[in-house]
């Protein structure tokens, strides 16, 4: 046996003596200051109740004033792998409070869902993302799969209009989190939450893109980068390629400062680094992800509309409502009515490019 350091005291037991054998982890215990116990004991009652809790993001990470730190980017993964779809794809809206409130954005996004054909199973595997603690709130209440993404300094809680400084932050958020997204091995299908999903829109998608976007303007050739695409849905495969574009694309922001990611993307789509690593952009038909700017027209092919080309939070509401209400009608067709007949959509309504007064 080597002896016992300076300054320290051995204790020895004498088994043959004991009446009971004495075990290791006693003595350990007892050699322990009592503060430090009680710590050690804390700590683990803390972790059973965390983990028998479940992933809930503690709401004073709102006021942290750092962007994305491990304990953020775990809590994602716990969200992601408990939503994914077999081939580790998930579904991802974004929400601040303007949208969040009862009988808003939110409420027609989820309804179209359940009324949707073969969309409703769907939820299980969409995932909102919260810019604010509202919103985060309301998520947790109406919804199973909910993440808290906040933003040091900006304030998501109100009700940021088209172009201020404020949506301009909240656009470019998200494309740095899609990034992170991509990066943790996950496609996804990001969708604004003023779209209404009225079927399930896998069967559109191409099987070697890399970037799928919905498009403003469609001119019928899913390969022409002269479309005007539109940031509100899009299909993204996790690559390396895909990767290096979102990268590319959110720190494009630095050259144009006044413009949405939106904007930007219409730029950067002709850069020659896009040829380079190799990007397989694809743009996806109006005939089936449509919108108020150039709508789907056949109802029985149709699986999301967007209430783009819209400003104003009272004006999308307006007319979200009218299209769910056109799909009602449309669904309680008869079978042969419903290609005989041959629904229109009654919007745009309110929806419109003018500015609010």
């Amino acid at each position: 046996m080597q002896p016992a350091p300076k300054g320290v005291t051995v204790h020895s037991v004498d088994v043959s003596q004991a009446a009971t054998p004495v075990r290791p982890e006693s003595t350990i215990l007892r050699r322990l200051p009592v503060p430090l116990i009680f710590l050690i004991a804390f700590g683990l009652s803390f972790t059973l109740i965390y983990r028998a809790a479940g992933p809930i993001p503690l709401l004073t990470q709102w006021n942290r004033t750092d962007s994305f730190d491990l304990e953020e980017k775990a809590g994602l993964a716990r969200v992601l792998k408990a939503s994914a779809m077999e081939d580790n794809t998930v579904i991802l809206t974004t929400l601040n409070a303007a949208w969040a409130s009862k009988g808003k954005i939110i409420d027609l996004f989820l309804e179209s869902f359940q009324i949707g054909n073969d969309t409703r199973s769907l939820l299980d595997h969409l995932v909102i993302i919260a810019f604010d603690k509202k919103a985060y709130l309301r998520c947790r209440a109406i919804h199973s799969h909910c993440f808290a993404l906040a933003t040091p300094g900006v304030d998501f809680s109100v009700q940021e209009n088209f172009m201020t400084k404020g949506y301009l932050k909240m656009m470019w958020r998200r494309i740095d989190f899609l990034r992170i997204v991509l990066e943790m091995g996950y496609n996804f299908i990001f969708t604004d939450a003023d779209i209404m999903w009225f079927r399930n829109p896998l069967s559109r998608f191409f099987p070697d893109g890399d970037f799928q976007i919905a498009c403003d303007q469609f001119n019928g050739n899913p390969y022409d980068r002269n479309n005007r695409p539109n940031g509100g849905f899009n299909y993204v495969k996790s690559s390396n390629r895909t990767i290096k574009f979102y990268k590319f694309w959110y720190s494009s922001r630095a050259k144009h400062p006044e413009l949405h990611d939106q904007d930007v993307l219409n730029i950067i789509k002709y850069d020659p680094f896009i040829d380079k690593i190799g990007l397989k952009m694809r743009f996806l038909s109006t005939a089936f992800f449509g919108g108020i700017c150039q709508p789907s027209r056949d109802f029985n092919v149709v699986c999301t509309m967007h209430a783009n080309c819209c400003i104003g939070l009272n004006r999308k509401i307006n007319d979200l409502s009218v299209m769910l209400e056109d799909w009602r009608s449309y669904m309680a067709l008869p079978t042969a009515l419903k290609t005989a007949k041959m629904p229109v959509w009654r919007v745009p309504q309110n929806c419109s490019l003018k500015p609010l007064h």
